[in-house]
């Protein structure tokens, strides 16, 4: 057995040593040998035993070879040693008899290009049996096809065709020297040479070839037609070989794990004993159980072969055992003993066993029989007779374990025995490349040789005990199996030994006598039911009618939603924002307007009950508009539906809704997703579970899958099952509870998350009353009866003990104070606890007690056998004994109900208690029955959860941490700060509490007694108030007599755990809403006890504290009692995040992917734990995401793109964190179809020129006569500008300063915004997606981003003084709308329609809107607020933003601007829009008049509208209806194409030069509505007539006003502004881009953090050292100007009667000043200012129709100031002189100043004066 590993231990010593170890484990019989690292490292001599043995008789081999049984009842007729040796010394015969070394042989090196993998031929053909093992090859006649061994591929068997003359007949004689083979891959023929042959099929020899030694087996075809390993060529003669024509024999065949049943793996993955150690597959407790050769009865059926369908069955694979070898090994002594199997219990003989016997079984034991077998060494070529008897004698069929090697074949009654590859499947590690290993922290030279790890293996499980193997067997089967094994062993009355063997008590008195007595010496009376003591007896009538207190806990009611649930939810809901904006179109949240729901939970009634609890009390139903407020609670129920038999047809009923309501978001909520999620195909392994796949029907059904509008969501505290390599859910889908790591983070919360790691972490707070604990004595007595009852389930045994403690320790604690001694003190105290506790007052609140049995059979005889005996006692009116299955309703007494109905005070008659929570305060008993625990919310009262039969069968971390999840809940943050305060005595004098009246049968304390949880764990001695039970003396006056308190708290000094109610705390919102309200933070760690605490503190349970009093204490979490194997886990912990439970596989439902992996960080966080199991874990075949296999080629996964999983711990507020999550979405949904829009009164109202025209209200059109006559009112009314510079008028020189002084000299305010609902004419952003747009919004495929081409379009401006080049990017579909030159390439113009044409479906303006910035959030699409009608519409982009822009709206023309105006503001774009519009304008009219149409004719608007235009409105004035009223306003939202098509209808149109209408606001009056149209200032949205105001230009500087100024321009050209009145646009507050202010910076950093630059500081002196700031020198100037005018115009400030004079430019220049607009140019309407002395003037930019004469007009106050500004530094001095300023304007040296740019950058110059 040669081990070729570089740096490990010497192999020969190695093997030795486990050889030996192994011998001595089998051969002991007392002692557990040392394991072998020590042996071989510490052991001077290497030989165990002596050679005195005794050698039995080779004859007594065949009597006593079926009586032979290992330890845990399996029968052995190997002596388990490992089998390739037998190949080794084959070979060594071969070799000359010498001890010469092998003469090395050197191969031939294989010829260039050719394959040189093993188990290939040089041509690349696979070999190997595995992969040919189903084909038909043709071999020519007289060939036979044999298997040849590789060295390098000792698991493997190479399939060659050789003429059968050159192989030896059956006598293993007359083979003809030399070879004639044939290659079976690539077909080639005729090798004449062994050696050629051999290099052919690349078996890399280092010897010298032979046939004899490579030809090793025969290969024959099995009925089934499978290819497969046949007898052994033999080339010696054979000893005793048979005639295969007498007998079906069968031969070794090493590919039997390639026809292993599907669920190859069965083993659970389940963990050896609560050992840590794993193998491959699963792990090496499943080779361990095989090894020790397994009993499993012959029963007929599927279990004929194992506890799991994993066995092969005889004829899917072949049998073989081994024996010794057949030359001395190193590891066997001369003399020593073969070992007989290994034996540390007497032997045990067999009898025959009926065919019903359960799934697992082990022998009684009876007498040793005296000697040791010698069985007879097998050579390999030999064939083993398996006896005919076999099966009669045994009634069990032995489990042969393939090991690794070659071994004999069998011959005879082979389907007695079972072949199993498991084990060595086991560790089948797939090759790693060095990178793997890296990850793993290993190199390859670590990893032990396969057969060593089975050696090793073989001595791990020979050293197991006999408990630690029958916990082994036991937790090979599943939960179902399991449960079923029980359930056998009631039926079939094999638990009547057990059964009777607690019909006695402990003192040996027949129990059901014993209560009787008692029962007859209490007669017809009844423990009273609560206020008094256990002695107290009353009437059943009396103690049906006593009333509790009313004890109203309000709390328990109302709902509320914490911090931490209000951030999952807010996480999930981003997370589905997230899915709607990934781009994969799988979620279009703009297509719905609604929200609706289903919740799936599993089967109990109790879960339905309490989800349907959650859903009324939170409103949601009401709140998402499902259902109305009085129909809602009894409505609930449709929206709740449980995984039962009913499901698919309220399931099809929900998927009818889904179908019919497309805009309707449905959220499909799985909760306790990892619960049953079996496959439908698995259906018929499930032997008719009534769960079974259906989850999987209904989650991962087609239509499921395929709805757009359903969201699905998993909700999971144990999600692991969910999280495998074939997961349905991408992990970017999950979303994971918020993890708090210290208590401060929890912030102002009243109470915190107590969960797993909690309570492992609590055992070191170093206090003795722990919260986790192992109850010793009972695990003592549990095993002494496991020895004597193999047969039974472990659990079975435990049940019947722990129904038999229970039932003394309620005998001890009431009439037989004897028995006290005989039960253990954990069960003691928590029944002298829950008995006790009615008794303290008079509200009679007590404790819940759970006891977790998970087989129904065995909770129901539980349940009988308490009540039974709670009920002779006279107790059944003090506490209730309750039935917890999933599948029925609960069922509590009358009286107790009555009690409850009481405590609650507003209940209706009819009510009933339906969930756990209803039963707060009740004393009970719920035995908890059930496969699972299935989420149910606890009470706060109850106290002690008993899992003390939650043992080696629930060793994976769902199933162990779903026990304990039971006991989590939210605790007061003090138990959690403080937690050495939590009932620390150890250490201090006991003091005298008070007590209670009658405390004759008070318990007693006994320092002797033996503690309940060794020390060592919680690291203190046993405290005396351990146990707070004493052993039975009756003679108190020898003992301390210590009561515990349940008076006041006040007066409480400390308690026993035992007898304390852990009721109420501050606050008490605690386990209210369900773990869904646990409140706040979910602490996931726990502070430790700070080292400052002086000394051990206490902290009393509250009692039942007096009314009043509530909410001073703590409420601590429950305590729970494990067995001793759960208990070894949990309590393991020693810091991290994770419990040690955590290196458990995962759930029964997963595998391993390997078993060499990296374990589990223990601080790793869910997220990274998620990660992890996807990685290393994959789903069963029976599992339902199994047939979810990433794709074979690419290896991508397939996730559903709708789901995601929402996990976190156990009770930790899940539930109520989905239902806010529906809330928020339909929030959300809402806020889809709502937009916020500006919401503002008109500014300047009281100082506007009377603009009504003559003209009735009511008309559709001006009249163009009568509003030509109306005056222009100038003043801007516009709540934009109400930070502005007012325009002056006559009207304003009028009011009063200080009114306007008083109204602007507030802050700048927020803008006002109203939420309103979007409509069908609204406008859109890219968010918004529906049927109707997308071919509008979308291109269909990338290739057609390519279908919109790029033209130049150039132009001459003379304001710009050079030619101008456009880009126009147009798509395919839009180029109807231009004209192309003949060959198709040059752009020519854009059409534009006539004057006359009438058409209704289009409009006739090109629609123009400048964007930047916000190419996600412009509404720029216009489809329904144009009702999909054609209209011409086009973006105008900055140059460097075009890319943006065209990703975003791939089916818009855009217009870009030249790369100059990159930084300019939105003045360039208009100027260009309208400099563009008129060029078109001439050159469409140049084209139509070539057709005749004459130029006037063709259309010269055009819309030049904002990005952030929402909405339109028309309005109408409805009469009034009396004097007092005033007139209402109707208004109602209209589409922009009726707004548009109005306006174009308007008679002689082409002689307005603009038109608009008014903002709208909430405020608009019918006064305001008075005049149909007005002539004022129009904004935002408007119509512009490009003809008439050719020659009024926009000034392509400006940033801000520039409407303004161009309004002011347009009309003192004598042009007609008509603005709309009876329409109105809706603008929407966007948050992004538009015309922001540039982030003003120095040119020059020096340091990062610099003081904000202040805008006095954007100019300085010329040359000047001045920081120069890194912005256009036009926004400085304009920045400058808005804050500057107490420094520039001090005399205009709130002066409105001398306002500052402006030439040709309206400016903002502070709202202190009133700015006088005076247009230059002749002819040119200007206000009237005769008689206005002015307080400035400002000249910006002037041109030459601006003259000395002009100015030489107007008056200006004494100390008027000037200010000139130019574009740079000779034209201002020029100017100064063109205008002769020097005459009446007085200039310093000092009063120039220059924007605070850099020469590069152009700034502009100003100089300041004063009037003289």
């Amino acid at each position: 057995m040669g081990n070729s590993y570089a740096g490990q231990l010497k192999s020969a010593r190695f093997e030795e040593a486990l050889h030996n170890s192994i011998e001595a484990s089998l051969r002991c019989s007392n002692v557990v040998p040392r394991p072998i690292f020590s042996q071989l490292y510490l052991d001077p001599d290497q030989h165990p035993f002596s050679s005195a043995d005794v050698k039995p008789k080779v004859e007594d081999l065949d009597k006593d070879l079926v009586h032979r049984y290992t330890q845990n009842g399996t029968l052995d007729f190997s002596n388990n040693l490992t089998v390739n040796e037998m190949e080794d010394d084959e070979d060594d015969e071969e070799m000359s008899d010498s001890n010469s070394p092998p003469i090395p042989y050197s191969q031939k090196p294989a010829p260039e290009g050719s394959c040189t993998t093993d188990g290939f031929c040089q041509a690349g053909k696979d070999l190997r049996l595995v992969s040919l093992c189903m084909e038909q090859i043709d071999i020519p006649a007289g060939f036979l096809l044999v298997g040849a061994k590789s060295p390098n591929l000792p698991e493997h068997i190479l399939v060659c065709a050789v003429d059968k003359r050159f192989l030896p007949d059956d006598h293993g004689k007359n083979a003809l020297l030399g070879f004639s083979g044939n290659c079976i891959g690539c077909g080639e023929r005729g090798f004449r040479y062994f050696t050629e042959f051999s290099n052919h099929i690349n078996l890399k020899l280092t010897t010298q070839p032979k046939k004899q030694k490579h030809l090793k087996y025969y290969l024959v075809r099995t009925s089934q037609g499978v290819l497969s390993k046949g007898p052994l060529i033999c080339w010696k003669e054979c000893r005793s070989r048979q005639s295969s024509a007498t007998c079906h024999s069968i031969k070794p065949n090493s590919s039997v794990s390639s026809t292993v049943t599907p669920e190859n793996g069965t083993t659970n993955g389940y963990k050896t004993g609560f050992t840590q150690t794993e193998a491959a597959n699963g792990n090496s407790s499943h080779g361990g159980k095989s090894t020790a050769s397994s009993s499993t009865p012959a029963r007929p059926g599927n279990y004929s072969l194992s506890p799991r369908p994993g066995y092969t069955s005889v004829d899917q694979a072949t049998m073989f055992t081994s024996g010794p070898p057949k030359k001395r090994h190193r590891g066997w002594y001369p003399g020593s003993p073969v070992p007989q199997p290994g034996l540390v219990a007497p032997v045990p003989t067999i009898r025959p066993l009926s065919r019903t016997e359960p799934l697992l079984s082990a022998p009684i034991p009876q007498t040793p029989l005296t000697g040791i077998l010698q069985p007879r060494p097998i050579p390999a070529g030999e064939t083993v007779i398996v006896p005919e008897n076999l099966l009669s004698n045994s009634g069990v069929r032995p489990v042969i374990l393939i090991g690794y090697g070659t071994l004999p074949y069998f011959y005879g009654n082979v389907s007695d025995i079972v072949v199993s590859p498991l084990l060595v499947n086991c560790y089948k590690i797939p090759q790693l490349e060095n990178k793997d290993l890296e990850q793993l922290g290993l190199t390859g030279s670590q990893l032990l040789s396969v057969e060593n790890m089975i050696l090793l293996t073989i001595q791990y499980l020979v050293r197991l005990g006999q408990h630690q193997s029958r916990a082994l067997a036991e937790s090979m089967l599943t939960t179902s199996e399991f449960l079923k094994e029980i359930s056998y062993e009631l039926i079939t009355g094999k638990v009547s030994f057990l059964a009777s063997h607690f019909k006695t008590t402990s003192l040996g008195d027949d129990l059901d006598r014993l209560l009787e007595k008692m029962q007859q010496r209490r007669g017809d009376s009844v423990v009273t039911p609560f206020n008094g003591d256990l002695n107290e007896c009353v009437s059943p009538q009396e103690a049906a009618a006593m009333i509790p207190t009313q004890n109203l806990d309000l709390d328990n009611e109302t709902f509320q939603i914490y911090q931490p649930q209000l951030t999952v939810a807010r996480k999930l809901l981003s997370q589905v924002c997230a899915i709607a904006d990934s781009g994969s179109q799988s979620l279009d949240l703009g297509h719905f307007s609604k929200v609706d729901f289903i919740i799936i939970v599993p089967r109990s009634e109790v879960l339905v009950q309490q989800t349907l609890q959650r859903v009324r009390q939170s409103g949601v139903l009401v709140d998402l508009g499902l259902e109305e407020n009085g129909t809602a609670h009894q409505r609930a129920e449709k929206y709740v539906v449980r995984l039962d038999n009913e499901i698919q047809s309220k399931f099809e009923v929900f998927m009818r809704r889904v179908k019919q309501n497309p805009y309707t978001l449905f959220v499909l909520v799985h909760d306790n997703s990892h619960v049953e999620l079996t496959s439908v195909i698995s259906g018929s392994l499930s032997h008719g579970e009534p769960s079974h796949g259906l989850a999987d029907r209904v989650i991962n059904c087609r239509e499921v899958l395929d709805a757009f509008n359903l969201l699905v969501l998993q909700v999971s505290s144990f999600p692991y099952t969910l999280q495998t390599q074939q997961s349905r859910i991408s992990s970017s889908n999950e979303v994971h509870w918020i993890q708090l790591d210290t208590v401060e983070d929890a912030g102002c919360e009243e109470k915190l998350y107590f969960g797993l790691n909690e309570y492992s972490k609590s055992l070191q707070w170093g206090v003795t009353s722990p919260l986790l604990r192992c109850d010793e004595t009972f695990e003592k007595m549990v095993n002494t009866l496991l020895e004597r009852y193999p047969r039974l389930h472990s659990m079975v045994v435990r049940c019947y003990l722990l129904i038999q403690q229970y039932s003394e320790a309620l005998m001890a604690l009431t009439t037989m104070a004897s028995l006290r001694d005989h039960s253990t003190p954990e069960t003691l105290s928590i029944m002298d606890d829950l008995i006790s506790s009615p008794g303290k007052n008079k509200s009679g609140r007590g404790h819940m007690l759970i006891i977790r049995v998970p087989s129904v059979q065995l909770a129901m005889l539980a349940k009988e056998r308490l009540q039974e005996v709670r009920d002779k006692l006279g107790l059944q009116y003090r506490f209730e004994i309750i039935l917890g299955n999933p599948a029925s309703e609960l069922n509590v007494a009358t009286h107790f109900v009555a009690r409850l109905k009481t405590w609650r005070g507003n209940e209706p008659e009819e009510w009933i208690p339906r969930t756990y929570q209803d039963l707060e305060g009740l004393p009970c008993i719920v035995i908890l029955t059930g496969k699972d625990p299935l989420g149910e919310t606890f009470p706060r009262s109850l106290k002690y959860c008993d899992l003390r039969l939650i043992d080696s069968s629930y060793l994976t971390r769902t199933a162990l941490e779903q026990e304990v999840g039971l006991a989590c809940c939210y605790v007061s943050k003090e138990v959690i700060r403080g937690p050495t305060a939590a009932l620390d005595l150890s250490g201090k004098e006991p003091e005298r509490a008070p007590v209670i009246e009658n405390d004759s049968e008070e318990l007693l304390i006994d320092l002797e007694r033996p503690q309940s949880n060794s020390s060592a764990v919680t690291g203190t001695s046993g405290s005396i108030m351990e146990n707070g039970v004493s052993s039975s003396s009756t003679d108190k006056s020898q003992k301390q007599s210590l009561t515990p308190s349940f008076q006041s708290p006040a007066t409480s000094v400390g308690m026993d755990e035992g007898v304390s109610a852990s009721t109420s705390g501050a606050g008490d919102a605690l386990k209210q809403e369900c773990d869904s309200l646990g409140p706040p933070m979910a602490s996931s760690t726990t502070s430790k006890p700070s080292s400052s605490s002086s000394g051990p503190r206490s902290l009393a349970w509250p009692g039942q504290p007096p009314r009043g009093c509530r909410g001073l204490h703590a409420s601590l979490p429950p305590i729970v009692i494990l067995s001793k194997a759960a208990y070894s886990l949990l309590g393991s912990q020693k810091g991290g995040k994770l419990p040690s439970s955590s290196s458990l596989l995962p759930h029964a439902d997963v595998t391993w992917v390997s078993s060499l992996r990296p374990l589990l960080h223990k601080d790793m966080s869910s997220e990274e734990q998620s990660l992890y199991y996807r990685q290393w874990t994959s789903a069963r075949q029976h599992h339902a995401d199994f047939s979810n296999q990433p794709d074979p080629a690419s290896g991508a996964r397939t996730f559903h793109p709708r789901r995601l999983l929402l996990t976190g711990p156990p009770q930790v507020g899940k539930t109520g964190s989905y239902l806010q999550f529906l809330r928020i979405l339909f929030r959300m949904l809402i806020r889809l179809l709502e937009v916020d829009v500006y919401d503002e009164e008109e500014i300047n109202a009281d100082h506007a020129e009377s603009s009504e025209a003559s003209q009735s209200e009511g008309e559709p059109w001006p009249d163009i006569e009568s509003f030509s006559k109306m005056p222009f009112d100038v003043s801007v009314h516009d709540p934009k500008y109400s930070l502005m510079s007012l325009v002056y008028t006559e009207k304003l020189a009028g009011i009063k300063q200080e009114v306007i002084k008083e109204c602007k000299a507030e802050e700048p305010r927020k803008r006002e915004t109203v939420s309103m609902m979007l409509t069908k004419y609204a406008a859109y952003n890219t968010f918004h997606h529906c049927e109707q747009c997308h071919q509008y919004m979308d291109f269909t495929s990338a290739s057609q981003m390519s279908d919109s081409t790029l033209h130049a379009f150039t132009f001459s401006s003379s304001m710009l003084g050079e030619e101008v080049q456009l880009y126009f990017i147009i798509p395919k579909s839009k180029e109807s709308h231009f004209v192309f030159s003949k060959q198709g390439k040059h752009l020519e113009s854009m059409r534009l329609p006539l004057v006359s044409d009438k058409n209704l479906n289009a409009v006739k303006s090109p629609i123009f809107t400048p964007s930047s910035g916000r190419h996600e959030h412009g509404l720029l699409n216009l489809f329904h607020a144009m009702e999909g009608i054609s209209h011409l519409h086009l973006l105008v982009v900055k140059e460097y933003e075009m890319p943006l822009y065209r990703k975003y709206w791939p089916n818009h023309i855009m217009l870009v601007l030249p790369g100059m105006f990159n930084n300019a503001g939105v003045g360039a774009a208009r100027f260009l829009i309208k400099e563009l519009s008129y060029h078109n304008l001439e050159l469409e009219r140049n084209r139509l008049e070539e057709l005749g149409v004459k130029r006037q004719c063709v259309w010269p608007f055009i819309v030049v509208m904002d990005d952030s235009c929402v909405l339109w409105n028309i309005h109408s004035v409805q009469e009034q209806t009396s004097q007092a009223m005033e007139a209402g306003v109707s208004s109602k939202n209209v589409s922009l194409k009726s707004v548009l098509q109005h306006i174009e209808a308007t008679p002689k149109i082409i002689h307005y030069a603009i038109l608009g209408i008014q903002k709208w606001s909430s405020k608009l009056t019918s006064q305001s509505l008075k005049a149909p149209f007005s002539r004022c200032h129009v904004h935002d949205f408007i119509l512009l007539n490009i003809d008439l105001t050719q020659n009024v230009q926009y000034d392509f500087n400006r940033y801000f006003c520039e409407d303004v100024d161009f309004n002011l321009r347009t009309n003192s050209s004598g042009l007609l502004i008509c603005r709309f009145n009876n329409f109105s646009l809706m603008k929407k507050h966007v948050q992004v881009g538009g015309q922001r202010d540039f982030i003003i910076k120095p040119k020059i950093m020096v340091s990062e953090s610099l003081a904000p630059i202040l805008p006095l500081q954007y100019v300085c002196a010329p040359d000047s050292e001045h920081t120069l700031l890194a912005a256009p020198a036009q926004f400085l100037l304009e920045k400058f100007l808005q804050h500057a005018a107490y420094k520039l115009f001090p005399k205009a400030i709130h002066n409105f009667k001398s306002p500052v004079l402006a030439i040709d430019c309206y400016l903002n220049i502070g709202q202190e000043v009133a700015i006088c607009y005076i247009s230059s140019r002749p002819h040119s309407s200007n206000v009237n200012c005769e008689g206005v002395f002015f307080s400035g003037l400002l000249l910006y930019l002037c041109d030459s129709f601006v003259g000395a004469d002009l100015l030489k007009k107007f008056k200006f106050l004494k100390g008027a100031t000037l200010c000139v500004i130019c574009q740079d530094r000779s034209s201002l001095r020029q100017t100064i002189v063109r205008l002769e300023l020097e005459d009446e304007w007085q200039f310093r040296l000092r009063d120039e100043f220059q924007t605070a740019n850099s020469s590069d950058d152009k700034p502009l110059y100003f100089l300041t004066g004063r009037h003289v």
